[in-house]
């Protein structure tokens, strides 16, 4: 998803501070679930609509950018391709939410299923 050029200089900027040590991959998927959290901070105590404040936008940018981060060093780190992981993920979604079945609605893949008779 990001551009190798983008990867590579997380990587650096993380090898160059000796980083790695502390990058297990449970600290990483903790600090994403952090990060994520932090992200949601923004939303929290809007309207339904979810419309962050005013003037949020730098700050949301910003824990995206986190999320972006550590999310990659991990799919680095576990030797997963992060393209083909969402490939396979979109596909599999594909098969749970059949478009006639699941268009406008927010269902649960096993209640459509149940819906139609299949589950």
């Amino acid at each position: 998803m990001l551009r190798d050029q983008t990867v590579a200089a997380l990587l650096a900027f993380r090898h160059e501070r000796d980083w790695e040590q502390f990058h297990t991959p449970k600290n990483l998927a903790i600090a994403i679930s952090v990060e994520a959290a932090e992200l949601l901070e923004h939303f929290q105590w809007t309207t339904d609509a979810g419309a962050p404040s005013q003037g949020d936008e730098n700050a949301i940018s910003e824990e995206i950018a986190d999320v972006a981060i550590l999310l990659t060093y991990l799919t680095h780190d576990l030797g997963i391709d992060l393209d083909a992981a969402v490939a396979r993920k979109l596909a599999i979604n594909g098969a749970r939410y059949p478009l006639e079945q699941s268009r406008g609605t927010a269902k649960k893949y096993r209640d459509i299923a149940a819906d139609s008779g299949g589950g």
